[in-house]
Parts: structure tokens; C-alpha cells; sequence
């Protein structure tokens, strides 16, 4: 059982009618440490409203729940809170915000998506056309201090904090870059940034390249205009695809199962089951491949989570597919959206378990791959980078630059003998 989370950040009335349902990896929000000490904060009436929800509607019956008529003190509400798993959370009003804008496609920071690599603050992506990349900040720089602030003592939610709540729309950051100890200073504006979850790449002999990078409200629309697009130069249907799912965190259920709609003819994509009665459901592929049975490899590695791991699970168990990378992270929990009070905050909470189209629950155990190939991550910029063949003189440098991708290639060469 894996027992920690992903800790990178992007700079990204009582009813199950008010739930909205969610499928979502942490690396949208700034979690766990933060969100202890903002229940601390809770009022009489929050506390109250958490703990119906939490009695209604929380994947398992926790024992401090079952007499419902006993009023908690602070002290036991904190302990029946600690019991709930790392995905459940009371979401103050920017962290609910954050959630929607992500689920939207966008959201406002700098462009840098960071992970705590050896005790340091380490930038392990720049999105494309963000401050952050247009400054020329670059992969695998160090964040040494944010607006003067020495981070080197910092969690990566205090860090991120910093960002969020500066009282400055621009933020000086001071980065070290490989193992030069010169410390180079950016100034970066945070402004909005439209996330592009899906791109797209032409390979050779009329096969095509998708790389998901995470499932907002815009994926499914995304990955049809991208297929479409991929078809429509060739002249013809694609005679294979390779999905990449490499280190996406997931995103919405809803849109996992219509991604995964779009490759099955017939067959489950994903059942879920929980304690009250609208957790229970099945989906169910309706007529139409839009590949119309063209052969699928999908890429996963460790990171590839939740929403991810349903899609490529949903193209496995039905033979659509053949997966090719490493274990995948093993995240099988559903997460609803509850409003509290007026609206302005809510509680993040795991109502339910998915299970994939075999019947296999994959939660701390993640999806096996076919074909089992381990290397080392590749960012979200590198991902767009195909290997191929022959190095041309314009791509000689970039792909220098660039680890061979062995599940790529692998990837290429199954298509090939289908």
C-alpha cells in the first residue's frame, strides 16, 4: 500500500443533488499540512455540517460517527478528521476556487509545477506560454527564496502559500540552475494561465501521438479535435495510437469515462461502490470507436493516477489497449464535492471506491503494465518530444538534450506488429 501522495504543486442544504462528483489527485491542491490547521479554525455550525456529511456520505463507517446525537468537542472532532483518508479535506474559499479553475482548464500563478526532490524545491515542469517560461525559467532549476524568503526550511505547502498569497501580482524568485552555486533572480507576474491537458504529434508510417496531461472539463473536447486533426493530415484513419499517460495526476471522473468512450465499442468502463446509494454506479461504452479498431499503446509510470488509471485500465480489461511503462500510482478512490454553508467553502471528501472493468480494485496497488519498462521521468514539456528514427539537423540539439525514451519506442515498435 502506498502511503504517500504526489507532492508536486501546480501554480497549478443536504443533498447528494449538490454533490458534484470528482476523481481527483492531490497535486490540484495544497494539502494535508495545510488543511490541519484551517479546522482548527472551524466554527460550531462548519463542524456540524462536516461531520453530517462525513456520517452520510464518507466511503467507510468510521466508529466516532455512529452516535450522531453526541455533540463533539474540538479535540474529537480533530480525531475523527485525522481518521478521514489523505484525499478528504475541509477546502477553505481560495483552495475551493483553485479546484473549479482547475477543473476548468486554468488557473492563476506563475507556470511552474514543483516537487521536493532531496530536500530541495525543485521546478520539474514549466507550462508552456506562462510567465514562468516566458521569464526563462527552466526545468530542474532549485528555488533557493521567494520574494527574499529563504524556503530552504519550508514544506512545499508553505511554499506554494507563498506564491498564493503574495500582496504582489509579481513575484521575485531566486532559482540555482545544475550545480552552478550562482543564483540567478527572476521577477515572474502571476496572470491566468489556460492549462493544454492534451497534445499531439504525427509519427511515421500514419500512427499518432497523444499525451494527456491531466482530465479537465475541456479534455474530451481536446482529445477529438486532436485526433481529428492527426487523421485529417494523413488523409486517412490512423493505423495506431500511443496515449501517453505518463505523469498525469487525473482529474474528473466524468471525464475519464467519456475519453474512455471515444476507443470502446461496447464493454465497463469503471463501476464504483460506497455506503450511500447514488456512490453505486456503472459506465458503460456506447457504440463508436473513433479509432474504429486501430491498435492503442498506452504509456503509464508511478505518477499516472486516478482518472488517469481509469482509462487505462477501461482500455486494457476490454483488449483495447496494451499498456507499456511501470506500476502506476494506485489511486481507486472517488472524491464528491460537498458545498458548506453559503457555498463559499466545502468539504473534499472520498465517497466512494472505483473498480476496474475486471472487477479489480487497484487502490495502493495501481495498474500492472504489459509490457514492464522503467526509466526516468520525462517533464510535460519532453513529453511532445518524439524519438524517431533518423535525427534530422533542425531536432539534432533538442533531442540531445532529451533521454532516449525507451517506452516510446516500445510503444512504436508494438504498433508496428499489429
Amino acid at each position: 500500500m502506498k502511503n504517500k501522495t504526489p507532492t508536486t504543486f501546480y501554480e497549478k442544504k443536504q443533498n447528494t443533488g449538490f454533490i458534484l462528483s470528482l476523481c481527483l489527485l492531490v497535486f490540484i491542491f495544497f494539502i494535508n499540512s495545510a488543511s490541519a490547521s484551517s479546522v482548527k479554525q472551524l466554527k460550531r455550525q462548519q463542524i456540524d455540517e462536516i461531520l453530517f456529511n462525513i456520517h452520510a456520505y464518507y466511503v467507510e463507517d468510521l466508529e466516532l460517527q455512529n452516535s450522531m446525537h453526541i455533540k463533539y468537542n474540538n479535540h474529537q472532532f480533530e480525531r475523527l478528521y485525522s481518521k478521514l483518508d489523505p484525499y478528504s479535506k475541509y477546502l477553505d474559499e481560495h483552495e475551493l476556487t483553485a479546484l473549479f479553475d482547475n477543473t476548468n482548464g486554468r488557473y492563476t500563478g506563475l507556470g511552474i509545477e514543483v516537487k521536493n526532490i532531496d530536500e530541495q524545491m525543485t521546478i520539474i515542469d514549466v507550462v508552456n506560454n506562462s510567465p514562468a517560461k516566458n521569464a526563462g525559467i527552466l526545468p530542474n532549476d532549485i528555488i533557493i527564496s521567494i520574494n527574499n524568503h529563504t524556503i530552504a526550511t519550508l514544506t512545499i505547502d508553505q511554499v506554494a502559500a507563498l506564491i498564493r498569497d503574495s500582496k504582489f501580482a509579481s513575484i521575485h524568485l531566486t532559482v540555482q540552475r545544475n550545480t552552478n552555486k550562482t543564483h540567478i533572480p527572476f521577477d515572474v507576474t502571476r496572470t491566468q494561465i489556460d492549462l493544454e491537458s492534451v497534445t499531439s504529434q504525427l509519427l511515421d508510417t500514419g500512427t499518432g501521438y497523444l499525451a494527456i496531461n491531466s482530465f479537465s472539463n475541456h479534455t474530451l473536447h481536446e482529445v477529438a479535435i486532436q485526433v481529428a486533426a492527426m487523421q485529417s493530415h494523413y488523409g486517412y484513419p490512423l493505423k495506431g495510437l500511443v496515449i501517453d499517460l505518463r505523469d498525469n495526476p487525473g482529474g474528473t471522473l466524468k471525464s475519464a469515462v467519456a475519453v474512455s468512450d471515444l476507443f470502446l465499442q461496447s464493454g465497463t468502463i469503471v463501476t464504483t461502490k460506497g455506503r450511500f446509494f447514488d456512490a453505486n454506479q456503472a459506465f458503460y461504452a456506447k457504440h463508436g470507436d473513433v479509432l474504429k479498431g486501430a491498435p492503442i499503446v498506452v504509456l503509464i509510470n508511478e505518477n499516472s493516477a486516478s482518472a488517469a488509471e481509469i482509462l487505462a485500465a477501461a482500455l486494457k480489461d476490454n483488449n483495447r489497449a496494451k499498456i507499456v511503462g511501470s506500476q502506476s500510482f494506485g489511486k481507486g478512490s472517488v472524491q464528491s464535492l460537498i458545498p458548506l454553508g453559503d457555498g463559499n467553502t466545502a468539504l473534499k471528501l472520498t465517497t466512494a471506491k472505483y473498480f476496474t472493468p475486471s472487477g479489480k480494485s487497484i487502490d495502493g496497488v495501481g495498474i500492472t503494465p504489459d509490457v514492464a519498462i522503467n526509466q526516468t521521468n520525462l517533464s510535460q514539456n519532453n513529453k511532445a518530444v518524439i524519438i524517431k528514427n533518423e535525427q534530422t539537423k533542425g531536432t539534432q540539439q533538442l533531442l540531445s538534450s532529451n533521454l532516449a525514451d525507451l517506452q516510446l519506442v516500445k510503444a512504436k515498435q508494438l504498433l508496428s506488429m499489429q
